[in-house]
């Protein structure tokens, strides 16, 4: 169940603080309504990673799209490994 409280609560920080938990964000209303979300600082990076590489496989996608697919031959010998072995 998420963890909602007004943002009045705020003034007394702390306790807000307290239920701030990996996976489990405090989420602050004002007049009622969702305003903002306090969360872990490991969560919020780990957000933030997670949607720099979503955005990295779009950009993939629509240039392979674009472009055209490269063939498991084509990858290998653009980073240098060996040719596989059927």
């Amino acid at each position: 169940m998420p963890n909602i409280k007004p943002l009045s609560d705020l003034q007394n920080y702390a306790a807000v603080l307290s239920d701030v938990a990996m996976d489990a964000p405090v989420f602050l209303t004002e007049n009622g309504r969702g305003r903002y979300a306090i969360m872990d600082i490991q969560e919020y990076e780990r957000t933030q990673a997670t949607l720099r590489l979503l955005s990295e496989l779009a950009q993939g996608r629509r240039s392979g799209e674009s472009e055209g697919w490269l063939s498991p031959e084509e990858v290998r010998a653009q980073l240098n490994l060996p040719a596989h072995e059927t």
